[in-house]
């Protein structure tokens, strides 16, 4: 449900400007709340057996993850469903993320918002939701980003190839808050019911990238970024 991120890249360095001016708007309706709600809990309740039994779900790295306050999670994007471990490895953090717009129809609407998730238009700037990723980490909440922003080995051909992307950074640097890159690594074999695992890292230093002007500040974050999830990637795939 991430891969539309992409879109919404060209639009950021405006969106960072007059964020807070339309936040109110932006976040009509969106449980911005720094704790799960109780739909979300449900949620994880229920898929915990299958995720912490079937899957035997095995975390590291979380006290890299701040206990409060906003964050930006980064991780690798290899499936639809990487949300989930992600969830499940901070249960007492509400996750948020964006969803294709096309997803957004008549019920699943509800289910997606309760989730925490956000609507992201495909193959054109989306400035709102750029916003509203913005306004969700300055509120104090945490959002789930996939910085090549579409799932790598989709089967078909692919309208976007995967690369890391500047937005996520961009996010993290307009909204002050620590970014912790992220491994995942089991979400592309789950029919053969390989173990789950996620690997936390310690947060990207940004703050001497105010120093430089915003696309340079960008690209240089993205590049230490995506070399901590590499590393961290390689990582789980020694153990």
């Amino acid at each position: 449900p991430t891969e539309g991120f992409s879109a919404s890249i060209n639009v950021l360095r405006s969106a960072e400007h007059h964020c807070e001016r339309c936040q109110g708007a932006i976040l009509d309706g969106l449980d911005m709340a720094e704790r799960p709600s109780g739909f979300y809990r449900i949620a994880l309740g229920i898929s915990r057996p299958i995720v912490r039994g079937v899957y035997r779900l095995e975390v590291r790295g979380s006290e890299h993850v701040p206990a409060e306050g906003g964050v930006v999670i980064a991780a690798n994007h290899t499936s639809n469903l990487d949300p989930w471990p992600l969830g499940s490895a901070l249960p007492t953090r509400q996750l948020h993320y964006m969803a294709k717009a096309e997803l957004w129809k008549p019920g699943l609407r509800t289910v997606l918002k309760a989730l925490g998730s956000f609507p992201v238009e495909r193959g054109a700037g989306d400035a709102k939701a750029i916003e509203t990723a913005v306004a969700i980490v300055r509120a104090g909440g945490t959002m789930a980003m996939f910085p090549e922003g579409t799932r790598r080995n989709k089967g078909l051909r692919k309208k976007h190839e995967p690369r890391p992307h500047t937005g996520t950074v961009r996010i993290a640097l307009a909204a002050g808050s620590p970014l912790v890159p992220t491994a995942v690594r089991g979400m592309d074999q789950l029919t053969s019911l390989e173990s789950i695992r996620v690997l936390f890292g310690a947060p990207v230093p940004l703050v001497d990238l105010a120093e430089l002007d915003s696309f340079e500040g960008a690209r240089e974050g993205t590049a230490r970024l995506w070399a901590e999830i590499t590393r961290l990637e390689q990582e789980l795939g020694a153990a």
